[in-house]
């Protein structure tokens, strides 16, 4: 049997392979962000059969502030909770675990009401982007806290297997993360690593006495921005040990502001060297995604401990009987 066909525990959530569906935003949702009747669809589909073990829903808003685009999953209210119920039973029903992953996307957002101001750790322009956000203050940071906090509470309400905080592809907690765009000078500065990760510890913990010792929180870092002045290797390294003692239970790596792809590496499993890093100094699994679209290679990754997980999204996406053929291929 290939690794990649073996089970593998996160906190007390046994998953029977390590074969993950990354979050990929689908558009899908109704107009207010609620949930479709295709986006359960869609899920349903992809999870057909049971071969994945792990499904990481795309990325849903805490508040109307943080929102990034139209057609964007809610998690942002109370009434949302009743559409991502059936969301999680219409993937429940193929026999596979889900997660939600809970977002604000900070100087990236895109919000319905003009009203909203658009919100970052500083005054400064995202990589690529021409929009300056206003900086935010120590009363909109616990806005964000909470708004973390209860956007996880309503995914455990709503039957989720676990969630996952999103830090990665410029979004507001990898903005606080970067020095690119964290200019802050009080106790979230972005001159040092503790200040750059205060607001992702924060939220941990907060989330963590939320939902329970047992409930599974994973984070997703955008570990290296692959820019100069950006975030580093090391840096990821040195926040993903603190993140683990703070109560993540999985660490899923991908791109900071270069995104999802990495310009320093085109072969299979992108973002291998940073994984491969991260595990030398931490005991939680890691999940590895990034242009892998064959098993071979995927059992390889595992093989040479790059990673403890492997994400598949492109190939999924095109493909709703990959993982099927995949993983009979490999059993």
């Amino acid at each position: 049997m290939s690794i990649l066909n073996t089970p593998i525990h996160v906190n007390q959530m046994e998953l029977k392979n390590r074969l993950v569906m990354p979050p990929m935003a689908t558009g899908k949702s109704e107009a207010d962000g609620t949930v479709s009747d295709t986006l359960c669809q869609y899920y349903a589909e992809k999870s057909k059969g049971g071969y994945l073990g792990l499904i990481i829903t795309e990325h849903s808003y805490i508040s109307k502030e943080g929102k990034a685009s139209s057609g964007q999953l809610s998690i942002s209210s109370d009434e949302d909770i009743s559409g991502l119920t059936r969301l999680v039973n219409a993937v429940h029903e193929n026999g596979t675990r889900i997660m939600a992953q809970i977002s604000h996307a900070g100087a990236a957002a895109r919000p319905d009401n003009a009203q909203i101001e658009v919100l970052g750790p500083s005054a400064v322009k995202l990589p690529r982007q021409g929009t300056t956000p206003k900086e935010m203050s120590p009363d909109d940071i616990q806005k964000v806290i909470r708004d973390f906090t209860l956007a996880a509470v309503r995914a455990k309400e709503a039957g989720f297997d676990g969630v996952e905080i999103h830090s990665a592809h410029g979004y507001l907690l990898n903005q606080f993360y970067s020095p690119l765009t964290n200019k802050r000078t009080d106790e979230y500065n972005g001159s040092s690593m503790s200040g750059r990760i205060r607001l992702h510890l924060e939220i941990i913990r907060a989330v963590r006495e939320a939902v329970g010792a047992q409930y599974p929180i994973a984070i997703r870092l955008g570990g290296c921005d692959y820019m100069p002045g950006g975030s580093s290797i090391q840096d990821s390294v040195a926040a993903a040990q603190e993140f683990e003692r703070a109560g993540i239970d999985l660490l899923d790596i991908s791109g900071g502001f270069c995104g999802f792809t990495n310009p320093d590496n085109k072969e299979q499993g992108y973002f291998s060297e940073i994984t491969e890093a991260i595990k030398k100094h931490v005991t939680i699994p890691v999940l590895l995604t990034g242009g892998i679209v064959n098993g071979t290679a995927a059992d390889r990754l595992l093989l040479e401990n790059k990673a403890d997980l492997i994400g598949v999204g492109r190939a999924i996406l095109k493909d709703s009987e990959w993982a099927k053929k995949t993983m009979q291929k490999l059993a």
